[in-house]
C-alpha cells in the first residue's frame, strides 16, 4: 500500500510542478474569437494586407479558440508556442489562392468560423530574364521572373511605363517602346517594384559585336563568315555553319564549319598584343565568379541543332595565343603558340569550357526565326570536351581567349546541318 501511495505523490507532484514551470502552456477555449486589429510581427504598425510568406501579428480575444486558420481559401500552419488569447503569431500562406475573397478565416473546434477582412498580396516580384535582350523597338519579348501578377507596369529607360494586364506569374509579353534606352528594366506590382540585373541592349563588357572597332573578331586558324542579312538585329553578325555543313550524330570535328577562334597576340608581334589584344582588356574579369558569358542567337526552323555541344572555351596566354610558341609577352607571360592542345587536351592541359546543348531535351533546337539571348555562368565553365569535369583553376587571367567550338559534348543526336547566327557576345554581371 506504502508503494501506491508513493506513486500517488509523486505524480501530484509532478503535476503541480508542470502547472507551476509552465503557466503559459497552451490550453484551447471555448467560444468564438474575435480580432481587433493585424500588425506586423516585428514592429508595431496595423496593416490591413500582406505579402505571402510575411509574418504577421493578430491582436484579439480569445485566440486560443481558434483551431484552424484560412487566408482566402488556404490554410495557415498554426504554432501553439505563439499562440496566447490575446495574441496569434502566423506566417501568410505561400500558395495563391483559387478563391480569392480577401478575408481571414478563423475557425474554431465546432466549426465556427469567424471573418476578418485581410488581403493577402503576392511577394515582391523578380525579374530573371528576357528573352531577347538587344530586341528592337517595337519587337515583342517575353520577360521572366517570379510574382509577376497582373495587374503591373512595366518600364523601359527613357519611356514610360506600360500596363500589363495578362501574365501567367512567372512570364508576359511586352512590345518593346518606341524611345527605350539601354539600362535596366522595372516591372512594378501591388506588392513592390523589381528591378532586371540585366540590362536591356547591355553593351558592357562587350566582346564582340561583329561591327566596329575596337571590339575584335575573327583571330586564329579559321575566318568563319560575318554577316549581315534580313535576319539581324542591327549590322552584322557571326554564322556558324550554313553551306551544307553537316555535324554527325557524335557532334564530330568540324572546325571549318563550326569553330570560332578568338587568340590574342600574332606571329609578327607576340609580345605586345598591339593587333590583337587579349579579352581582358575589354572586361573586367575580377568577379568571375559573378559573371556569365551573353550572346544573341539565331538558328533558323529549316536548320535545326541537334547533334554535338557548343563548347565555349577559354584559356589565358598559359594555354593559347596566336603569337609564337615561347615568346614572353610585356606581362611576363611565355606563350603558349596558336595549336589545338588546349581544346583537345592532347599533350597539354585541356582548357575549361561549357558545353550548351538546348537541343538534348527534345532531340531538335530552333529559336523558330527568332533571335534569343543566351546566359552562360561562367561558373559553370568546369567541363573537359566529352563533359567530364575539368579541374582547371580558372582565374581572372584565364578569360584572354575565346573559342566556340560545335563539337562532341558526350551526348549522342541526329547528324544535322544546323546554321547558328550569333552576335553581341559580352561578358556581364548575372548577379
Amino acid at each position: 500500500m506504502t508503494k501506491y501511495i508513493g506513486i500517488i505523490m509523486g505524480l501530484a507532484v509532478l503535476a503541480s510542478c508542470k502547472s507551476m514551470d509552465y503557466p503559459d502552456r497552451f490550453q484551447p477555449t471555448p467560444g468564438a474569437p474575435s480580432v481587433d486589429y493585424v500588425r506586423y510581427a516585428d514592429r508595431d504598425v496595423i496593416i490591413s494586407q500582406a505579402a505571402m510568406e510575411e509574418t504577421i501579428c493578430i491582436v484579439g480575444d480569445n485566440l486560443t479558440s481558434v483551431h484552424e486558420l484560412y487566408f482566402n481559401d488556404q490554410p495557415a500552419v498554426l504554432n501553439t508556442s505563439f499562440i496566447t488569447a490575446h495574441t496569434m503569431i502566423v506566417a501568410v500562406p505561400k500558395t495563391l489562392p483559387e478563391v480569392e475573397d480577401n478575408k481571414m478565416h478563423l475557425v474554431t473546434r465546432d466549426s465556427t468560423v469567424v471573418l476578418y477582412d485581410f488581403k493577402v498580396l503576392p511577394p515582391v516580384p523578380k525579374i530573371t530574364g528576357m528573352s531577347n535582350e538587344w530586341a528592337p523597338a517595337g519587337e515583342t519579348v517575353t520577360i521572366k521572373g517570379s510574382s509577376l501578377f497582373a495587374p503591373l507596369t512595366v518600364q523601359f529607360p527613357g519611356v514610360d511605363p506600360v500596363d500589363i494586364t495578362s501574365t501567367d506569374g512567372d512570364s508576359f509579353q511586352v512590345k518593346v517602346p518606341a524611345g527605350a534606352q539601354p539600362g535596366k528594366i522595372k516591372v512594378t506590382t501591388a506588392s513592390g517594384t523589381a528591378q532586371s540585373i540585366f540590362m536591356y541592349q547591355d553593351s558592357r563588357g562587350m566582346l564582340f559585336n561583329f561591327d566596329t572597332d575596337p571590339h575584335p573578331a575573327n583571330h586564329g586558324w579559321h575566318a568563319q563568315v560575318i554577316e549581315t542579312d534580313g535576319t539581324a538585329l542591327s549590322g552584322n553578325f557571326l554564322r556558324l555553319g550554313g553551306g551544307g555543313a553537316t555535324l554527325d550524330a557524335d557532334g564530330g570535328w568540324n572546325d571549318g564549319a563550326y569553330s570560332f577562334e578568338y587568340w590574342p597576340g600574332d606571329w609578327d608581334d607576340p609580345v605586345s598584343y598591339a593587333d590583337s589584344p587579349r579579352l581582358t582588356d575589354f572586361a573586367d574579369f575580377t568577379k568571375w565568379n559573378n559573371m556569365g558569358l551573353k550572346f544573341e542567337m539565331l538558328i533558323p526552323s529549316s536548320d535545326p541543332w541537334q547533334s554535338g555541344a557548343m563548347q565555349l572555351i577559354i584559356g589565358g596566354v598559359d594555354l593559347v595565343t596566336g603569337g609564337a610558341e615561347g615568346a614572353t609577352d610585356i606581362y611576363g607571360n611565355t606563350c603558349a603558340g596558336a595549336n589545338n592542345k588546349f581544346i583537345s587536351g592532347d599533350g597539354a592541359p585541356m582548357a575549361p569550357r561549357a558545353l550548351y546543348r538546348p537541343w538534348e531535351a527534345t532531340g531538335s533546337y530552333d529559336t523558330a526565326d527568332k533571335w534569343v539571348t543566351v546566359t552562360i555562368p561562367y561558373t559553370s565553365f568546369v567541363y573537359k570536351s566529352d563533359g567530364t569535369q575539368n579541374d582547371y583553376e580558372i582565374k581572372p587571367e584565364t578569360f584572354t581567349s575565346l573559342t566556340i567550338f560545335v563539337w562532341g559534348g558526350g551526348v549522342a543526336g541526329t547528324e544535322s546541318h544546323p546554321v547558328i547566327k550569333i552576335d553581341n557576345i559580352r561578358a556581364v554581371p548575372i548577379k
